[in-house]
């Protein structure tokens, strides 16, 4: 029998690296999209060389519809993980016209790709919480039915791909599932995350090679998860029958003051003595609270996640302590 082919586009990202590692262990057939940069080294840096090996990694542009084609004759994937974007929230801010045309057009790019190559294969979408703005249904969750308000450059323009992906799915039939996903973390969060920029800097004053840590806005509350539980769910989607859409969460909220004081206290330390809140990290409009609802994936698909917030940080700054004792100057 054939083993499974699946595309994943943003596979060197945090999510992508995960769920090309989760489909390898499946023996999928995984080919990924790679954009071409002149630094071809920063390219495949979150691909462990155990998962890096076994991929067939293609370059192609999400705003350049031909290159998309291309990839999908060669590959002729069974389904298709649509990861790439500028996934920076606060940086959506300083580059709104880019951030709208990687996610939006990019999207829109992808599906116009599929319908004229490959109108029967899966699409998983990468929606996200931040669609919802600060809008809570009023037992304080944010579900499928949650009305839609972002407040920033990058919700609006993942408001447009959840909405052209369900137009495409309405209009011409094709089987796109999208994904609501919440917060999730790893190891291999990019820094300028606020997850992995507070781990590493707590281990980073712990060893005596920094002495501060400048952040936001303290109060922001995010429903924060594992990204392997997450990459998992994404699966899960694909092997069901019928595509919808679905929340992926936790359903529990932390602050970012509440993260800092647990990374902190593990480590033997006060927050309050070390980190400061800087307005120059604050967004132009702030979303102040997220807490997702999952009960729907939950009972139509069995997904539970596994890590906790305080086991996914415990990892995480396992990871910074073993990475910093070898090269301090990171």
């Amino acid at each position: 029998m054939k083993n499974k082919v699946a595309l994943i586009t943003g596979i060197n990202g945090q999510d992508g690296s995960y769920l090309a590692e989760l489909l390898l262990e499946k023996g999928y057939e995984v080919w990924g999209i790679l954009k071409r940069n002149s630094v071809a080294e920063n390219q495949t840096a979150r691909l462990p060389d155990h998962i890096y090996k076994k991929l067939n990694l293609e370059y192609a542009d999400m705003l350049d519809m031909n290159s998309l084609c291309k990839v999908l004759q060669l590959c002729k994937p069974d389904e298709i993980y649509n990861l790439a974007a500028q996934s920076h929230v606060r940086i959506s801010f300083d580059m709104p016209i880019y951030t709208t045309h990687s996610i939006a057009t990019g999207t829109l790019n992808l599906l116009e790709a599929m319908r004229i190559v490959c109108p029967d294969v899966k699409l998983y979408q990468a929606s996200s919480s931040e669609m919802f703005g600060n809008n809570v249904d009023d037992d304080g969750y944010q579900r499928e039915t949650t009305p839609l308000d972002p407040v920033s450059p990058y919700g609006c323009a993942k408001v447009y791909a959840y909405n052209i992906c369900r137009n495409y799915r309405n209009a011409y039939g094709m089987k796109i599932w999208n994904g609501i996903l919440f917060n999730h973390e790893s190891p291999r969060r990019g820094t300028n995350f606020v997850t992995n920029k507070v781990v590493k800097e707590a281990v980073k004053i712990k060893m005596g090679l920094s002495t501060e840590l400048n952040l936001g806005n303290l109060n922001a509350s995010r429903d924060w998860g594992h990204a392997k539980d997450y990459v998992y769910a994404m699966w899960l989607m694909l092997q069901s029958v019928n595509p919808d859409d679905y929340v992926c969460s936790t359903g529990k909220s932390h602050t970012v003051r509440d993260l800092c004081s647990y990374v902190f206290k593990e480590l033997g330390m006060d927050w309050s003595q070390y980190v400061k809140s800087d307005q120059k990290f604050f967004r132009s409009e702030e979303l102040e609270f997220l807490k997702g609802d999952c009960s729907k994936i939950k009972k139509e698909l069995g997904w539970d996640p596994k890590y906790t917030f305080k086991e996914m940080l415990d990892e995480m700054s396992d990871y910074w302590f073993a990475k910093l004792s070898k090269d301090k100057t990171l």
